[in-house]
């Protein structure tokens, strides 16, 4: 068993886990956040993605161990006293859902999208990145619109996905 120390959504946490274990489980399982999901087992599918250290990452490639002494961002912790983020609200605005399952790991894409092209996005580039994020419900429509509402509203950008 290893120890494994983080701080998550702004709070230190420790726990012990096999040396084996998935830094999606561990959030998962010992963490009790389930909003970062499994959906593939194979890092395909991007429903697992986090932001370690400030950078996004599918969280099912990650031994915790690997993440120790990482901050790690979950999509629990984008919210900021109970109002949304803004990529969280555009989502919701711009009906960039359906089932919900991909989405937690969507947002966390599109925020770490954003905030790496400082509001230089166009809708090429928002669907070039998330093609490591499947969604089995939609036609990524509403997604990119969503992502570039929310880089409009970050960035103060007008760059709109065609209606």
């Amino acid at each position: 068993m290893a120890k494994v120390t983080l701080t998550v959504n702004g709070r230190t946490v420790s726990g012990d886990c096999e040396e084996r274990t998935l830094l999606v489980h561990f959030i998962r399982e010992k963490l009790g956040l389930t909003g970062t999901h499994v959906g593939c087992d194979t890092s395909q599918c991007g429903t697992c993605v986090v932001h370690m250290d400030g950078r996004s990452v599918k969280s099912c490639t990650i031994l915790a161990v690997q993440a120790s002494g990482s901050a790690v961002t979950t999509i629990e912790g984008l919210a900021t006293d109970g109002e949304l983020h803004p990529v969280q609200a555009a989502f919701k605005e711009h009906h960039g859902l359906q089932c919900g399952f991909c989405t937690p790991g969507m947002v966390m894409t599109a925020v770490d999208m954003i905030g790496r092209h400082g509001g230089k996005l166009d809708e090429q580039t928002v669907r070039h990145e998330l093609e490591g994020n499947i969604c089995r419900c939609t036609g990524y429509h509403n997604i990119v619109k969503a992502v570039l509402s929310a880089n409009e509203q970050m960035h103060g950008t007008a760059r709109q996905a065609a209606e």
